[in-house]
């Protein structure tokens, strides 16, 4: 007969079962948590200003957001296809969209554009993106105007 406390040293107890199995599923748990956030993290559309695109190498085809102000005198229509300026003040991104463009979309209007550059350095945007109220600016369009000293006091009182 084998006494107790010999059979637990030749096999593992109770408790130390318990803890691999915990640290078994924790292991698996975290590593399946850092897939999906892996995988998502290339699904996630930034907003970048035309200035951040010339700092930054953003790959042609990357799903962006771009923001900005459409430049004055910059919008050309033919049909369904639609041509514009994105400006922020210190760089410009001419952006082409195929469709209809919302009907407070304007010349100086702040907009945020999704879509993705093109090999020639241009924006092709997919969808264009407008609020209710012809003075609304996006929040981060306002934000990159701020930052580089281009927004507008009287402007403040629109949003």
């Amino acid at each position: 007969m084998t006494s107790p406390s010999l059979s637990k040293k030749r096999g593992w107890t109770r408790k130390q079962k318990r803890l691999a199995v915990i640290g078994g599923l924790a292991i698996v748990v975290g590593l399946a948590t850092t897939l999906v956030l892996v995988a998502l993290r290339d699904q996630i559309v930034f907003f970048y200003a035309p200035s951040d695109l010339r700092a930054q190498s953003v790959a042609p085809g990357q799903a962006i957001r771009l923001g900005g102000l459409v430049k004055d005198g910059s919008w050309v229509r033919d049909g369904e296809t639609n041509t514009f300026v994105i400006t922020d003040g210190g760089a410009e991104v001419t952006a082409k969209f195929v469709g209809i463009l919302p009907d407070l979309f304007r010349n100086g209007q702040g907009v945020v554009a999704e879509g993705a550059m093109t090999p020639q350095g241009d924006f092709a945007a997919t969808n264009v993106l407008a609020k209710h109220d012809e003075n609304y600016i996006p929040k981060e369009v306002v934000e990159s105007l701020r930052a580089r000293g281009e927004w507008h006091p009287e402007t403040e009182a629109a949003n």
